[in-house]
């Protein structure tokens, strides 16, 4: 075979990634046999099977499955090519950012603060909602990245890259009394404490939960939240101590006057780049991984 027909291509790579023909059809707005044909002409100008049957669906085979990866890279740089013919002249390409609910907001500007200084800068768009939904969004090709303390799990159905962008400790904040008197004693001091903490779902929940564990330690847990903006504004009134990434802590000092009460031994927040690319190409990713990965975190 001298040439790709990428048509035929684009109608495989469109029914892997619907997971059906009736899903692809209703996404390229032709019908399942138009589908199923053009896929045969490509499964015979390559000379082998693409899909196989499983119960009463259709499966990847090995050689379609790395056929999808290059699909995927193909129309990523077609993407890219459409976007920077229609940006040329614009002073402020957009780039869409998921954020995640865990992830705190001063880290997140932290991390995107670079955008700011490209030689062509990026008008920044930012969605935040929880990991699912966002990576709904990023299998849609509605954003260029999502930023996460946690990795896309390897169960999602979606084609998902996670960068780790590098890890921090976690710190107990408090507001200024509070953090004074369970410095004293630390830790058996947070025994019967006043905890405002993360929702269960959260990987830093997950970590505090199990520091405490180790430690034979029982907080006592008067409210929690997705979003560590809220936490620190409830600490507040509270009178309650709360973990943060050690990155948000000087933030949270300066804008709340909090006070640390120590940093968490041994544990780490770790913080993600997701993106629908195994290799980034997008000047705003690439500037925004290689701050947080240079100058923000250390490395894990």
């Amino acid at each position: 075979m001298d040439w790709l027909n990428f048509h035929h291509l684009r109608y495989f790579w469109c029914t892997a990634r619907e997971g059906s023909l009736r899903k692809a059809a209703e996404e390229l707005g032709v019908s399942q046999p138009s589908i199923s044909a053009q896929i045969h002409q490509l499964e015979e100008a390559l000379g082998t099977a693409l899909f196989r049957k499983s119960g009463r669906g259709q499966v990847l085979t090995e050689t379609g499955k790395v056929v999808f990866d290059y699909a995927e890279e193909i129309f990523s740089l077609g993407r890219d090519l459409l976007g920077a013919v229609q940006h040329r002249d614009a002073k402020l390409a957009p780039f869409h950012v998921g954020l995640t609910d865990t992830v705190p907001k001063s880290a997140a500007s932290e991390i995107l603060k670079p955008v700011f200084f490209l030689p062509e800068p990026s008008r920044i768009i930012c969605h935040e909602g929880n990991l699912g939904d966002l990576l709904q969004r990023l299998a849609a090709h509605k954003l260029d990245i999502i930023l996460a303390d946690e990795p896309a799990p390897s169960s999602a159905k979606i084609k998902a890259h996670n960068h780790s962008l590098g890890s921090c400790g976690i710190t107990l904040c408090a507001p200024a009394k509070i953090a004074a008197k369970l410095r004293q004693g630390f830790p058996k001091s947070l025994h019967g404490a006043p905890a405002l903490l993360p929702t269960e779902h959260s990987a830093m929940r997950r970590q505090v939960d199990k520091w405490f564990e180790e430690r034979i330690l029982q907080p006592k847990i008067i409210a929690e939240f997705d979003d560590p903006a809220f936490m620190q504004v409830f600490a507040l009134e509270a009178q309650g101590f709360f973990p943060l990434p050690s990155v948000a802590v000087e933030s949270a000092v300066k804008r709340y006057g909090f006070q640390v009460i120590a940093e968490l031994d041994a544990i780490q927040s770790e913080f993600f780049a997701i993106t629908g690319e195994r290799k980034l190409r997008h000047p705003a990713t690439m500037a925004v991984t290689q701050n947080a990965q240079l100058r923000l975190f250390v490395r894990s």
